[in-house]
């Protein structure tokens, strides 16, 4: 994406900021579904909700050592929420969190469009009218 022929709002959906920040809120909601069917232990979710921040540098640094990129986000993750943050992504691919993020930023996206389309229309329903 060319920024300068971007929208903001889509510059930043399509950030490597948000997508982590979307993946971190998969691996979240999937934690809490985890363990409301006791496959992980109660409090992972909350805890890494609560210390799991978004470091862009940082995961990139260790996705250059360790050629993964959902591997480098989860080191990361762990880093800063400690060994219980260990049981995130238990029973789930990459694919997983990577096709889900795909859909959340397209859907974000649309709306935006849709949001300009809906304004477009309006401007022509108004100016038709005057002619």
């Amino acid at each position: 994406m060319i920024s300068r022929y971007s929208r903001k709002e889509l510059v930043s959906i399509w950030s490597e900021e948000n997508k982590y920040k979307i993946w971190l809120d998969v691996e979240i909601a999937a934690a809490e579904a985890m363990e409301k069917y006791k496959i992980i232990p109660k409090g992972v979710a909350s805890l890494v909700k609560k210390k799991g921040k978004i470091k862009v540098k940082r995961i990139h640094d260790i996705e250059a050592k360790v050629k993964h990129d959902v591997i480098a986000f989860l080191t990361s993750i762990t880093e800063q929420a400690g060994l219980k943050a260990r049981y995130l992504h238990q029973g789930m691919t990459s694919s997983d969190v990577l096709d889900t993020t795909l859909n959340i930023q397209l859907v974000q996206s649309g709306n935006i469009l849709l949001r300009g389309i809906d304004k477009i229309l309006s401007v022509l329903k108004k100016t038709g009218k005057k002619i």
